[in-house]
């Protein structure tokens, strides 16, 4: 077959393909262009699913008369203009090829009118490349763009389509991200004539949490924190969800980077680590979260559909997120805010965190989890010849927390004052806004685990040296991460050497880590190496081993308990990190207010 042009027509519609796969992907590309067109409201009245028509209505700059028929043209656009333009792009949209793409593949209306004109103009086509000569039309400024029958020209992609429902619940998804991500632009949406949504311009703190209650859910609203951080030339910002408020699909996370919504791996691995350490294994954290930062840093010019960006500096951009997360939730003190229960707390500096954590470690009448049977455990001097695990152990007998119970100048702490123990399981309080129920065993089992990471951290990460080493095969790329990042495995507890071009040795491991597979260890932190430059594989190991520990050495079920003691675990949980979370992610107290208890009881009814 000889080569030859592609007709305008097929050219466009290969494009569509790319661009256009179903009704959702219309209305997103829609209304981007009412945002890039300065709009602050959008309407949206979508019949069958978006398959029958969708037409979106903006107060946006609008488009001139004599623009027009060059607005669904190629590769048009009034959104760049040069190559520095791109590479620090502002706008949601930017490459010229929505509008042309969804002319090509249905019945296309645009009428618009720009301010100052009496009148707007309308163009019509019909899946041809030509339009209609503009006509008169009244119309207020901005644009309505009105999509007809869409793929009624191409019937191999309209048989693609889902039902009416399936298609319709994508576009409602793709305006729910909308509305998160411009809190200053009012959103109106019919479906088959009847109201969905109908969402005011967000201008104050609590319009903005309205609005994400109404898009998210109340329960989400409740179970999550407000949360800010700036710091190397980033700013994140958003809401948090509770690790309690997790979810078995990753369906309620929205993450934007400059006002455009993203799915990115490295942006899903970050959070994935921040929330390893309080979440059951299978669940997906819930959040919405805003990054800034300058646009020349993130090229927006990496997806067909820019539903995926590339950042320049991707290792700054993962380490910033992960650890301003982690920081974050591990903010979340029982009791910090207890008159609305488990919540994730802002950020807060952590300079000099482990020695700040480690003060506050003495001997003292906490939970004795037994006699010390190794010599103790100085985290400033020289470590015992004793195994590891023994060590902490020892650490964590020996360094409880002390008795505070003494009710100061009648001042009550967050978590208040134990009253009894219930079913050898649940300690009950009083505090000042009612009745405080802690499982005694998942609180304890936090706070031991924290203990030990803090006491692990101050030893720092021991190797073993391996009795026979291991010879591990990887890729040519895997070898070369492995010998530039040296220093870092060094640090991670791993002594590894190359032998041959795609060939290691392994010949020390972390002594907490003495029995794992080294072969599976090694591939998995080369893997993180070579996509995000670092890994904290190691960490999550050992931090297993750990949490296995601390759910051994913790108080069991059905022990019997002083008021003494129970009050020392509340103090305790007021002052651990995570405590609003088991190690498994399960919810380590709740609290009911005396409003909830009259209404259990039918108080002044």
């Amino acid at each position: 077959m000889p080569i030859r042009r592609l007709p305008p027509q097929l050219i466009n519609q290969i494009a569509a393909g790319e661009v256009v796969d179903r009704p959702a992907s219309v209305i997103k590309e829609l209304l981007e262009n009412s945002l890039d067109a300065g709009a602050d409201r959008i309407e949206l009245d979508i019949e069958q699913g978006g398959q029958r028509l969708m037409r979106i209505r903006d107060n946006g700059s609008g488009i001139p008369r004599e623009e027009l028929a060059l607005a669904l043209s190629r590769h048009a656009t009034s959104k760049i203009a040069s190559l520095d333009d791109l590479e620090q792009v502002r706008s949601l949209g930017f490459r010229g090829e929505a509008l042309p793409s969804i002319a090509s593949v249905s019945r296309l209306t645009i009428t618009s009118c720009t301010a100052g004109e009496a009148a707007g103009w309308r163009l019509r086509g019909d899946g041809r490349e030509q339009f209609t000569t503009p006509e008169p039309a009244a119309h207020p400024q901005g644009t309505t763009v009105e999509v007809r029958d869409l793929f009624f020209n191409v019937p191999a992609r309209r048989k693609f389509l889902r039902t009416e429902r399936t298609e319709y619940q994508h576009i409602e998804e793709v305006v729910r991200r909308l509305a998160l991500s411009r809190f200053d632009v009012a959103v109106r949406m019919n479906h088959n004539g009847k109201a969905q949504f109908d969402l005011r311009r967000a201008d104050s703190a609590e319009a903005q949490g309205q609005r994400v209650a109404a898009v998210c859910s109340e329960a989400f609203l409740n179970q999550s924190s407000l949360m800010e951080h700036e710091g190397a030339g980033l700013r994140l910002w958003g809401w948090l969800g509770a690790p309690t408020f997790s979810r078995a699909q990753a369906d309620q996370q929205y993450f934007y980077v400059n006002g455009r919504m993203v799915r990115d791996k490295l942006v899903s691995h970050a959070v994935r680590l921040a929330y390893q350490d309080v979440l059951y294994h299978g669940r997906h954290p819930a959040f919405v979260l805003f990054l800034e930062m300058d646009p020349a840093g993130v090229d927006v010019n990496a997806h067909p559909a820019k539903a995926e960006v590339r950042f320049r500096d991707s290792r700054l951009v993962h380490d910033y997120l992960h650890r301003t997360l982690k920081e974050a939730i591990a903010g979340a003190r029982a009791g910090a805010d207890a008159g609305a229960g488990a919540g994730v707390q802002p950020p807060t500096t952590v300079t000099g965190l482990h020695v700040q954590a480690s003060a506050g470690l003495r001997p003292g009448p906490g939970f004795d989890l037994g006699t010390p049977t190794t010599t103790v455990y100085r985290p400033a001097g020289t470590v015992p010849a004793a195994g590891v695990r023994e060590q902490l152990a020892a650490f964590s007998r020996l360094y409880a927390a002390p008795n505070t119970t003494e009710r100061a100048g009648g001042d009550v702490p967050p978590l208040g004052f134990a009253l009894a123990q219930l079913g050898g399981v649940y300690v009950l309080a009083e505090n000042a806004n009612g009745l405080v129920l802690v499982d005694m065993h998942a609180a304890h089992e936090r706070i031991t685990y924290e203990r030990l990471k803090t006491a692990y951290g101050i030893e720092g990460v021991r190797r073993q040296p391996l009795l026979l080493p291991a010879t591990v095969a990887v890729s040519r790329r895997e070898a070369d991460a492995a010998e530039s990042a040296g220093d870092l495995l060094i640090r991670l507890g791993l002594e590894v050497d190359r032998v041959g071009p795609e060939s290691l040795r392994v010949r020390a491991v972390p002594a907490l880590l003495a029995g794992a597979d080294v072969t599976q260890l090694l591939r998995d932190v080369l893997g993180d190496v070579v996509e995000y430059g670092d890994s904290l594989r190691v960490e999550a190991e050992v931090n297993e081993v750990l949490s296995t520990m601390a759910c051994h050495g913790s108080v069991r079920a059905n022990r019997r308990l002083t008021l003494d003691e129970m009050n020392s675990l509340l103090r305790d949980m007021e002052r651990t990190e995570r405590s609003d979370q088991c190690n498994h992610g399960r919810p380590t107290w709740v609290q009911m207010s005396l409003g909830e208890l009259d209404r259990l009881f039918l108080r002044g009814r």
